[in-house]
C-alpha cells in the first residue's frame, strides 16, 4: 500500500465501508490526506501509525476492538491522536478511552462541523508533539556533546552549588569548574545560565550519567 505523505494524513479505521466512504469525502473536502483500514490488524500492519497525523477509529470491531488498539499504540509509545467513533451504546467506553488519553469521540450519526473542529484540534496536538520531539532529540544531542567530566558538572550547578562547592565535591579546582561551565554553556547553546537549567530541567534523569 502506498502511504502519502505530508502533515495532514489521516487514517480510518471501521469495518464499515460506507463508512469510510462518508469520513473520507468529509476529511478530504477539507484538503487533507485519508488512508482507510478495515481492522486495527491492517493498520498495525502498515506504516501508517508512523506517518499519520490523526487516527479515526470505531470503538468496536471485529478482532481487535478500536480501545485495545489504543492500548497497543500506548505500550509502544506511538502518540498518534485518535478520535473515536462509536454507536451510542459504546459511549461509557468512549468516555474510558478520552481519560486514557483519546483526543475526542463522536456517537453516530454526528454533525461534520464539529466533527473537522475535533480533527483539527487533533492535528494541532499532533503538530505540537512532533515539535517537541525535535526539541528534545536536539537538546540530547548538545548534551551528549559534553565530555564525561561536564556531564559531572553539569547537574551540579543547575542544583545551585556554587564553583567552589562543586570542585570541592568534584576534587577539581575552581578554575577548572569555570573552565567547564563556559563550555557547557558553549555546546548547551544557552545564551543564559538559567536557560540552562532549563534545559537541564527537561533532561531525562538517566542523562545525569556520564556518556
Amino acid at each position: 500500500m502506498n502511504i502519502a505523505h505530508g502533515p495532514s494524513l489521516l487514517a480510518i479505521l471501521d469495518d464499515d465501508k460506507s463508512v469510510q466512504s462518508a469520513l473520507q469525502d468529509l476529511i478530504e473536502s477539507g484538503g487533507m490526506s485519508t488512508l482507510c483500514f478495515d481492522s486495527a490488524e491492517q493498520f498495525l500492519d502498515s506504516r501508517a501509525r508512523h506517518q499519520a497525523s490523526c487516527l479515526i477509529a470505531d470503538i468496536a470491531m471485529p478482532g481487535m476492538s478500536g480501545i485495545e488498539l489504543q492500548a497497543r499504540l500506548k505500550v509502544e509509545q506511538c502518540g498518534i491522536p485518535i478520535i473515536f467513533i462509536t454507536a451510542h451504546g459504546d459511549i461509557p467506553l468512549a468516555v474510558s478511552a478520552m481519560k486514557d488519553g483519546a483526543s475526542d469521540f463522536f456517537a453516530k450519526p454526528f454533525e461534520g462541523g464539529a466533527f473537522m473542529a475535533a480533527v483539527e484540534h487533533a492535528l494541532e496536538k499532533n503538530r505540537n508533539a512532533r515539535q517537541r520531539a525535535i526539541e528534545q532529540a536536539d537538546l540530547l544531542l548538545r548534551y551528549r556533546s559534553l565530555t564525561p567530566r561536564e556531564q559531572e558538572v553539569l547537574p551540579l550547578l543547575v542544583s545551585g552549588l556554587m564553583n567552589k562547592q562543586a570542585a570541592a565535591q568534584l576534587g577539581i579546582t575552581e578554575y577548572t569548574v569555570q573552565v567547564h561551565r563556559g563550555h557547557i554553556m558553549r555546546k548547551m547553546r544557552a545564551d543564559s545560565f538559567a536557560t540552562l537549567v532549563r534545559m537541564a530541567e527537561r533532561l531525562s534523569p538517566q542523562c545525569w550519567q556520564p556518556c
